[in-house]
């Protein structure tokens, strides 16, 4: 059975149209990830899911039973926020037990839920603290403990590392992932813009886009088979690299010609309708390779940008007839100069094909 369900949901503030017609099914015990650029309807998808939004046209089901109308306080949702929300003048103890106490829970309940919840996220010697007296990381941990009393249905959580630095963004990432392995009937649905994030805890992503749903699937199907331009593109950091081409020769092994006429085969069939016509080239950076010497490259141009990471360098280097500079990650330090000319060639059994209108040629 489906712990929630979307039925071509809109979501309108006047004349203008935020969410178009989204259908989405989740299953009980899934960690669903919304990801999307600023602006895209992540966070709003969210709060009509929570109630705090106003559905414009379709159906919000949960848990079989459809919740349009219904109120936030009774659809068994707990909401986290990015903010932690919690009362400054209350301790942790007091802050996690504050919902169930509105629910007129008794004591012994309160009391059971709060020390559960404290000893799965590790919060039991801070049960007396007020909040000024946690850290960031501490307080989200808290927030997160205060949804876990209140027994929901679903969980949502709106960017809740946001807020946080890197190093505790690591840390809470790791016990949200624990919190999902220790409750597995739970269902949970987590918006961020952060990929590590989504790929990382993510059973299936939710990719949107100016308020339309365009792909969804497990972490390493969008990574492998992304469904159109977009797609590639967000997934993967760097992004996927972009170039435009031409269908010089379709079949079970398409030859793909570049602007500089140098051509690859790539193992995807392609119809023979499509001979002729511009493509888009896609490889990721992980996927090129360095050239030396005189061996003939596939993409070639001078760097314009040198990133050492340590683990690994990024190369980003101009290609001719194209707007926005290529990468590639190479292993290591190396040394590299900005305006130095790179060759590269790309793996083809990893290349993505993609046709006029964005989509994806693959099959």
């Amino acid at each position: 059975m489906s712990a929630l369900q979307l039925n071509d949901v809109y979501k309108s503030y006047g004349e203008t149209e935020v969410i178009h017609g989204i259908d989405l099914e989740i299953d009980e015990g899934e960690f669903i990830v919304f990801v999307g650029p600023s602006g895209c309807g992540k966070s709003t998808l969210l709060r009509m899911i929570a109630g705090l939004e106003s559905i414009t046209a379709g159906e919000l089901q949960i848990g079989g039973e459809r919740v349009n109308e219904m109120p936030p306080s009774q659809r068994g949702i707990a909401m986290v926020f990015q903010s932690y929300a919690l009362y400054p003048h209350m301790t942790v103890y007091d802050n996690m037990a504050f919902g169930m106490r509105i629910a007129k829970a008794s004591p012994e309940e309160i009391d059971r839920r709060v020390r559960s919840a404290s000893e799965i996220l590790q919060l039991n010697e801070y049960l007396t603290r007020l909040p000024k007296a946690l850290s960031g990381g501490q307080r989200q941990r808290v927030a997160i403990g205060r949804a876990i009393c209140r027994d929901p249905k679903v969980f949502l959580f709106d960017e809740p590392l946001s807020n946080l630095d890197a190093a505790l963004r690591v840390a809470t990432r790791i016990e949200i992932a624990k919190l999902k392995e220790s409750m597995p009937e739970t269902t949970m649905i987590y918006v961020t813009h952060d990929q590590v994030e989504a790929m990382t805890l993510a059973d299936r992503i939710v990719v949107l886009s100016a308020g339309y749903l365009e792909q969804v699937g497990a972490p390493i199907d969008l990574y492998e088979r992304p469904a159109n331009l977009f797609v590639a593109q967000f997934i993967g950091s760097p992004a996927m690299n972009i170039v435009s081409a031409t269908l010089a020769k379709a079949g079970k092994i398409s030859t793909v010609r570049l602007a500089s006429g140098n051509e690859v085969k790539v193992p995807i069939a392609t119809d023979k309708e499509l001979e002729g016509t511009a493509v888009s080239l896609g490889f990721r950076p992980e996927d090129m390779t360095l050239i030396t010497g005189k061996a003939k490259a596939l993409i070639e141009g001078p760097l314009s940008l040198v990133e050492s990471l340590g683990e690994v360098t990024n190369l980003y280097f101009d290609l001719e007839g194209t707007p926005d500079p290529l990468v590639a990650k190479t292993p290591g330090t190396g040394d590299f100069k900005r305006g130095e000319h790179v060759k590269f060639t790309a793996d083809p059994d990893k290349m993505h094909l993609f046709g006029a209108d964005g989509r994806t040629l693959l099959r």
